[in-house]
């Protein structure tokens, strides 16, 4: 890679961590040789991954160099007093208020009060150290950081103050105005601290990368640092299907949290199998990946339980076959202010699995304007329960007919080659 522009990217999520916070970067480092950028990646050596995906290691690139430094993570100990909650938590599966046990608030509290801005904080100072040797020896003017975890972010904070190199902040999720936040008991000094932070980190980067325009934004109030939207996408991928489901297959993909539950979808596909029974026979509602106990509980109040498959967690792979097989895939997201900037990264897959989108979600979000510009799907807002039904009673008669298909505008932009160029650019000019 003589004569290429050498780029440090700093990530936790890296294969064979599973979940969608690896694939943005992967796939970027596995693109930017192609624009003659040198990507070389910086990760914890032993992280404690609460999703892991060893099919993703087929996935890394030829010749990319990786450098991984120890890491202590907290998780482990709190593993004694719950393994449960402590990796539920991890994974952001986060009990409502009043179903939390005693274990749980306090892991929260913990969490939320004394690891700030997140349980990756000790990893910074050993990071910056070696850093800091490394960067001087190997002639690196670009460094990367993306989070969350944001506390990755002060390892970039950290390299700027101290040798003032070209650093470019990546925020796949805005910090302080994310949902579950709520959640973490913060006491009003621990609330003025992730404020403090976050404002050094928009204040100090030279480039600032974010996935959505709501949290673009967000920022501009924040910084004068220029922000550049760029989203996730989908890569191209040697999973063939061939053909759909025979059954009326509705599926999630990825974690379920708690307070994403569309009881409204419930209360639709309920009274549907009381009033038709052809629906009744075919319906099968899949549910693939980490599903909070209270999703199943809310599942089998309204009688569905019969129709739920709960295979777990699969790898990513499998999750793309799942993808191409059903009939219908849901995208949900909590109704709240909050969550307008949230894009999924599984919502690019979708996209292009020629499968039709069901999505939930509050008005004028970012997801809502990519399904409608690609017409790859519905979205409904959660007070759209005559809407829905209808319309899952027309997509049934649709997959009756053998018809039930998307016809998708405009996706190359999202492609993953497409949106490292659009970095790689960003890269050469800052």
């Amino acid at each position: 890679m003589d004569g290429k522009k050498k780029v440090l990217i700093i990530t936790y999520y890296w294969p064979p961590a599973g979940g969608p916070g690896v694939q943005r970067w992967l796939k970027f480092v596995k693109y930017l040789p192609e624009y003659d950028i040198e990507p070389i990646v910086y990760c914890p050596l032993d992280p404690n991954y609460p999703i892991v995906d060893e099919s993703l290691l087929d996935e890394l690139p030829e010749h990319i160099k990786v450098i991984k430094q120890p890491i202590s993570e907290p998780y482990r100990f709190a593993k004694l007093l719950s393994k449960k909650s402590s990796k539920a938590i991890s994974t952001g599966v986060i009990p409502k208020k009043e179903k939390q046990s005693l274990i749980e608030r306090l892991l929260l509290y913990v969490r939320g009060n004394f690891f700030i801005p997140d349980a990756r904080k000790s990893w910074v100072k050993p990071s910056v150290k070696f850093l800091l040797d490394y960067i001087k020896k190997n002639d690196i003017e670009t460094v990367i950081t993306t989070g969350p975890p944001h506390s990755l972010h002060l390892i970039g904070l950290n390299l700027k103050q101290n040798i003032g190199l070209n650093w470019i902040a990546d925020f796949r999720d805005p910090w302080t105005t994310i949902g579950y936040h709520k959640a973490l008991k913060l006491r009003k000094s621990a609330k003025q601290k992730h404020l403090q932070l976050e404002s050094d980190v928009l204040t100090n980067a030279d480039q600032i990368i974010v996935t959505s325009n709501h949290t673009k934004k967000e920022f501009l109030t924040k910084t004068d640092k220029p922000i550049d939207v760029i989203t996730n996408g989908y890569d191209s991928h040697s999973v063939i299907v061939e053909k759909k489901d025979s059954d009326f297959t509705i599926s999630h993909i990825g974690s379920l949290l708690s307070e994403r539950n569309p009881t409204i979808l419930w209360e639709v596909l309920s009274e549907l199998v009381k009033e038709d029974e052809a629906f009744a026979s075919k319906l099968k509602l899949n549910l693939i990946g980490v599903v909070s106990d209270a999703i199943i509980r809310s599942i089998s109040s309204y009688g569905l339980v019969n129709h739920l498959n709960t295979p777990g967690y699969v790898n990513h792979y499998e999750a793309i076959a799942f993808q191409k097989k059903s009939q219908l895939l849901l995208l949900i997201e909590i109704d709240s202010e909050d969550t307008k900037a949230i894009i999924p990264g599984k919502l690019f897959e979708y996209m292009i699995s020629e499968t039709p989108i069901v999505a939930f979600g509050p008005e004028n979000s970012d997801v809502e304007g990519i399904i409608k510009k690609t017409n790859t799907g519905t979205y409904f807002r959660y007070s759209d329960k005559f809407i829905l039904k209808e319309h899952i009673k027309e997509a049934f008669n649709t997959y009756k007919a053998g018809a039930l298909k998307t016809h998708p505008i405009g996706l190359q932009q999202y492609s993953r080659q497409s949106l490292t160029e659009c970095l790689a650019k960003l890269v050469k000019n800052v």
